[in-house]
Parts: structure tokens; sequence; C-alpha cells
């Protein structure tokens, strides 16, 4: 039986062909999975710059790629025949010789560059300082040291990105900017998907390559596994290595703490961490975030990525409020009264739930058995929202055992005014960070800390967190920004942009109407008339992605609302009001669309 792993481009690649080519496509790969009569059989590819790559034909002149050695088949994409052949001429493959994944080269792309590198060469060049021996050893391939001795510039390092694997020019980009040889290696290290040593490399073997390449390939073994990978959203079965390296760790023997900023995957993380938990943990999983709708978002997100029926209910998807509710509801045998005499409010609920929790416990700064606590893992989601007192109500659920905290969270997208360093909280933390935003384009992420201003905040740990180092993946259209003689003009322009999109063929699904009061929510929504496009305040915005985002009022006087005029008071409420609308930019992952009537926002002027 052929060894089948498929690669992340394919299952969106195939959604998008007409439904006849599709399920002709899928049942050829049944097919082949079980070599029955009828399947595809790979056919060699003329020309080729790898001998190991061959083509399958699957439905209605479209052909599969993929890259082979013995019974393993790599399916790197799905194209119409003529493109398929190119693909297959255009690339090769191979095994970073340090950290063993797979790397794919356009060496079609290379060839062309050469001559140009060649030509435009100085005397001086610009890795002359760095031996062939420190490069190698930062696992740069032999075959392309003649091509990176000719670079002279940092922007050539720049343009051979697309031509090269992120494994090649990550170190490469990090040498070129001045960065040391620990440095590059440090980056290199990012590339690795598990802490595991994978002890001697075997550069020939295909197979082992893949598996320490979670990101790049998902293998299946049978129809049912085919099914679900090609079925399920790419987010559920792809993760970038140091995504990967986070959420599938094997054991944490202290609290985590994953920051990053906008983009990075750090709810993905999390969905991940918790349902890893889920299956190979020892108890209870709470998932927590900030609020009741983004509850929801996750609940119905952990459905798709764990479809297993008993695993997912070890999971429960909460907020810190209706947590505590739930406790003193127990405990009561009621639901408390919330309004009306004799009602408590929720931070009072909050301090009873933890008095329920400490007693039923002892001493919260002792281990105790994990049998008496009601969760066994906690997972947190928005940590920089969490108040002190629910952070106090989180640690006092679980134990102090291997596995127990892990949060991930954003201090640059904080909407309130909390302010907390969890050590203080007895809850010492190990800190990691993603710094690549796989969301926004960086052309949308540029602006977006520009607006937010790339200064430091106040941190999950004690000391500040900045923007520094946050970069994106890819590249897309530049923000629009619109200004308008006044409101009226406004949400006709609003209404005539969403309309449009929606013209374009992006569904209402994709596109959020975002607005910075309720009020105006109201207005833009009744601009929009029936059109079923989501539309709320910034904040609400919080934790969401849409395709497009149009923000309308980021206008003097609204964004931001008058501040107080106590001078700390003042300055606290204006890194709020940065905060909320850079929370609202950066839910945009193709298109951000600003407006605002008379003179635009402070905050626009950078």
């Amino acid at each position: 039986m052929p060894r089948l792993a498929i690669g992340p481009e394919l299952p969106e690649e195939l959604r998008a062909l007409d439904p006849p080519v599709r399920r002709d496509a899928v049942v050829a790969l049944r097919r082949f999975l079980l070599r029955v009569a009828g399947a595809p059989h790979p056919e060699r590819v003329r020309g080729a710059r790898d001998a190991r790559v061959a083509t399958l034909r699957l439905a209605g002149g479209h052909r599969g790629v993929v890259v082979r050695q013995r019974d393993v088949y790599w399916l790197r994409t799905v194209l119409p025949d003529p493109q398929a052949w190119a693909h297959a001429r255009r690339h090769r493959y191979g095994v970073n010789p340090v950290i063993g994944v797979v790397e794919e080269w356009d060496a079609e792309s290379l060839e062309r560059v050469e001559p140009a590198l060649r030509r435009s060469a100085g005397a001086s060049r610009l890795f002359d300082p760095i031996c062939d021996g420190d490069l190698l050893a930062l696992g740069i391939d032999v075959r392309a040291l003649r091509l990176i001795r000719l670079v002279t510039t940092e922007a050539d390092v720049a343009a051979l990105e697309p031509f090269l694997p992120p494994t090649q020019h990550a170190p490469l980009a990090v040498l070129a900017g001045g960065g040391s040889l620990h440095d590059a290696w440090r980056e290199l290290e990012t590339c690795r998907a598990t802490d595991e040593d994978p002890g001697p490399i075997d550069t020939g073997d295909l197979h082992a390559a893949l598996l320490r390449s979670p990101d790049r390939a998902a293998f299946v073994a049978d129809k049912v596994e085919l099914d679900r990978v090609l079925g399920m959203p790419g987010w559920c079965t792809f993760l970038s290595p140091t995504q990967h390296r986070l959420a599938r760790a094997a054991r944490y023997d202290h609290p985590v703490l994953v920051v990053g900023g906008a983009g990075t995957g750090k709810t993905l993380v999390a969905l991940h961490r918790a349902a890893h938990l889920a299956a190979r943990g020892s108890g209870p999983v709470l998932l927590v975030t900030f609020s009741q709708s983004l509850a929801e978002d996750l609940s119905a997100r952990l459905d798709t990525l764990i479809p297993d029926e008993a695993t997912r209910k070890r999971v429960e998807v909460d907020n810190c409020e209706r947590l505590a509710l739930r406790i003193v509801a127990h405990e009561e045998g009621r639901r408390p009264t919330l309004v009306g005499p004799g009602a408590r409010t929720l931070a009072e609920l909050t301090d009873e739930a933890l008095r329920l929790l400490s007693r039923a416990t002892g001493d919260l700064l002792d281990d105790v058995d994990p049998r008496r606590k009601p969760y066994r893992h906690i997972v947190v989601d928005e940590a920089q929202d969490i108040s002190p007192a629910q952070w106090r109500l989180l640690r006092a659920a679980a134990p102090h055992a291997h596995d127990d905290l892990f949060v991930v969270g954003d201090p640059h997208q904080r909407v309130t005014e909390t302010r907390v360093a969890l050590g203080a909280l007895g809850i010492p933390v190990a800190q990691h960070t993603l710094r690549v935003s796989y969301r926004l384009p960086a052309e949308v992420l540029s602006f977006a800390v520009r607006l937010r201003g790339g200064g430091p905040v106040d941190g999950l740990v004690r000391g500040a967190s900045e923007l520094h180092g946050l970069r994106a993946a890819r590249h897309g259209e530049r923000p629009v920004v619109r200004g308008y003689d006044s409101a009226e003009a406004e949400l006709a322009g609003l209404a005539a942009t969403v309309r449009a999109w929606l013209e374009e063929g992006v569904p209402a699904a994709g596109i959020a109407v975002g607005a910075r009061t309720p009020r105006l929510a109201r207005d833009a929504r009744q601009a929009l008339g029936e059109t079923e496009v989501r539309v709320s305040t910034f904040a609400n915005l919080k934790g969401l992605e849409f395709e497009r985002v149009a923000l309308v009022g980021v206008s003097e006087g609204v964004v931001p609302q008058p501040p107080p005029g106590d001078p700390g008071a003042r300055a606290r409420a204006l890194q709020r009001e940065r905060g909320m609308l850079y929370v609202a930019c950066t839910r945009a992952r193709s298109l951000l669309y600003l407006s605002h009537s008379g003179r635009g926002s402070p905050f626009l002027s950078f």
C-alpha cells in the first residue's frame, strides 16, 4: 500500500475545483490509496529538475504533482494538466541536513536569477566574512553555496525569498541584516516542529523528513483519513513549526505563556493545546476566554477540530464570569441573582467562587490531590484582559502540577483597564513568543503597528512587552483610508464599498463592519440594509477574523473618545483606545478599509 502525504495547499485547491472535477479527483485518490483497478499511476516528467517528481492523472484535465520515494508519495498540488507539468519541471526537493525537514526549491527561477546576480555582484560580497563551513552548519544546501556567494546586498537576499525554502532563507536573512551566527541558528530553530533530537539526519530519507514536517505534510492511510484531511479547514491540520511545537509538546513542568502579535496564531495554539490535552492529558480540560461570544466561537471551532465525541466532551469552554457563576450555583443549588434586591455583582461572585475552591482544597500555594480540583488542565485565551481576581480563580481551579496552565495573549490587544503580572499572583510562567503573522498581509500589519504605536506596554510578566520583531508571512493590498464631508456621505460610501465587495464574490460571512460606539454601529447597519455582513463595535470584533473589514467613524472626537482630565487616567485611556482600534484593524485577512467624516482621528496621523 502506498503511503500518501497531503500537502497543505491541496484541500483548498480541491475545494476550488468544479464539483464534478473535485469529486472525480477525490475518487481517484481513494483508488490510489487502495491500489485498485483504475487507480492513477505515477507518470515520469521529462525535463524534471528532480527525478523523484511525477504526476498523477486525477480528473477532468487535472493532475496531481507528487514527490515519490519507493512507496512514499507526497502530493504537493493539483493543477490543470499544462500547469501541473510546468510545476513538476520547475521544482526540486531536499532535506535540510541540520534539522531534517523537507525543503522545496524553485530551481527554475534560481537558474534564471543566477546570471543577474553574477552581473551585479560587486567586489565585496555580503557573505564574504562567513566561511563555507559556518554556512553549511546553518543547514545551507551545498548546491546553493555558489549562488549565495554572489549576493551583494540585503535586497538580493529579500529578492531570493520566493525561490528558497524558509529553512534556507531565514538564517540568510538574519545574517544579511547584521545578525550573528547564533542569531541565524536561533532563527533556523523556529523551523523545527518538535523539541525532540532527530538524531543523525539521512538527507535521502523523504519519509522521515515528511514526518518531521507536519506543516508541509499530513499522512493518510485510508479513505476515512483522506476525507478528514481534505474536508477540514487547513488550520485543523497544518500548523507552523513553532505553533506545532508549542501546542503538541509532550509535557510542560511549569505554567506556559505564549505571547504574539495579531495574526500569529495564539488562539490556534490554544485550541490545539486543548485538543492535545483532551486526547493525552490526565483529566478535564477548561478552555477559557474573555467573553461569552468568544467562548461560543471557540466551542464551535473545537467541534470541528475534535471529531471524536468522547474526546470533545473532555473540554469545557467558558469565560471567567460564567465559571464563577457555575461554581457558586453548584454550591448553593440555584443560579445566583444578578439583578434586583439581594443581587450580587460579578466581582462578588468571583470572590465567592474563589473562597469555595479554597475551602475545598486548602492552601492554594500547596500541591493538592488533582482529583479535588474541578479541572486538571486550564488553557487561557485573550489573557491580557483577564482580571487579577479572575486569575486567582483560575489558579485555584487546577492543581499545581505539570500541564496545569497554558496561557496565550497579546498585551498590545488589551481592551480593558487590566494590568497584571502573572508572577505577582503566584503564577510564574515560562514565556514563548510568536513573531510571524500568518493572517495579516504585510501592508495591513505595518499600518496597524504604526497606528498602535510600537512602544512598550505592560506585559503579562513583569516588565514591558514590545511589538519589535513582528513580521508578516505574505504581502497584499494596502489599507484604504477615505475621508468624507459628512456622516451621511460616509455611510453611503460604506454601503457602496460593501456592495462592491459582495459583487466581487466575497461572501457576506467574510465581511465585517466595525464602529467605535453602538450608535455608530446601528447607523452602519441601517445604511447596509438587508446585507448579512457582521456589524459591531470595535471591541466586539475581538478574537474574530474576516476576509475584509470596514471601519467607519474613525474621526476626531470619536476615535479616541474624549479621555479623562487626570494625566495618568488620560494616558491609560488613550492607550486603551489605540488598542481597540488596533484590534479592529487586525481582523482583516486581506483588505482593510477605514473612513471618517470631517477630520480624521489623530491616530491616523503617522
